[in-house]
């Protein structure tokens, strides 16, 4: 997905909000002046965060706010599950759980809290063209033999596991994968992380092999290349999956919630509503 002017310009007053040295914010703004077509947003980051490494030794760390959504999401793991079985589609409900937390991301919101959280797990809908995602995608499920979730962040990591849970139970013949972070950036789930969530009870769990907020393809390792190259099924979640894999002619289910003026105007939608598009 290209970066736009208006994108671009989003990101350098992000970076104005961390750091007013004038020697940094020039790098920055080359990279961005010197992006191409085929530069997504996470790989733009990705670079920024490489000059706050030369500038400053370190970036950002966010484990506070991982550890903490990864236990609220815990906290909750018996009720929701029983509440998804109680449900009249298991399956589906346990999908809406598992979009709605993509709510938890402190890279494309200034503010996250556990009241919005909350609410979104509780009236996060599917439309209309929602439903007829997902029916394609339950017909893509039951005749594949394997299925990649690219996952985003931590404490919706926990509501993938719950939807990966169901997922196994309707087509036990497919091999579930999971593939996170390579590396620490933002509030994204690492290996460590998706363990420490007990995805590796429904899934095999796959590092991208470089800590990008994305699945950048150039940049991924030769073992998360293949996984992506030979899914059946591929369920992307969140903006930076999206931003960086849409219009590479692949076969992708993106799940997401629109949270910036870039997705808004794209799919006409308020901010926070939950996407599920299917990209041949």
């Amino acid at each position: 997905m290209q970066v736009i002017e208006s994108c671009a310009e989003c990101l350098y007053k992000r970076q104005l909000r961390k750091t007013d040295n004038e020697e940094c914010l020039a790098e920055i703004r080359a990279v961005i002046d010197n992006r191409t077509d085929d530069d997504p947003a996470p790989y733009l980051v990705y670079q920024f965060n490489q000059i706050y490494l030369k500038y400053f030794g370190s970036v950002a760390s966010f484990s506070d706010e991982k550890k903490q959504y990864n236990d609220l999401v815990l906290s909750m793991e018996d009720a929701l599950r029983e509440k998804i079985n109680r449900s009249d589609d298991p399956l589906l409900t346990a999908f809406s759980y598992a979009r709605a937390g993509n709510y938890i991301d402190f890279g494309a919101l200034s503010d996250v809290d556990e009241e919005t959280f909350l609410s979104l797990l509780e009236r996060d809908e599917l439309s209309d063209n929602d439903l007829q995602t997902f029916e394609a995608f339950t017909d893509q499920c039951k005749t594949a033999k394997s299925l990649l979730l690219l996952a985003d962040n931590c404490g919706e990591i926990v509501l993938d596991k719950l939807f990966l849970e169901q997922l196994k139970k309707r087509y036990p013949q497919l091999k579930l994968s999971v593939m996170v972070r390579g590396g620490e950036v933002l509030n994204d789930a690492t290996v460590e992380d998706a363990e420490y969530a007990g995805l590796g009870s429904v899934a095999e769990i796959i590092s991208s092999g470089v800590g990008v907020s994305g699945t950048v393809y150039k940049m991924l390792s030769d073992e998360a290349k293949s996984a992506l190259d030979n899914a059946d099924v591929i369920l992307s979640k969140g903006q930076g999956n999206y931003e960086a894999l849409s219009g590479q002619g692949r076969h992708i289910f993106y799940s997401f919630l629109c949270k910036c003026e870039r997705f808004t105007t794209r799919f006409g939608v308020p901010k926070l509503t939950g996407m599920f598009v299917e990209e041949k």
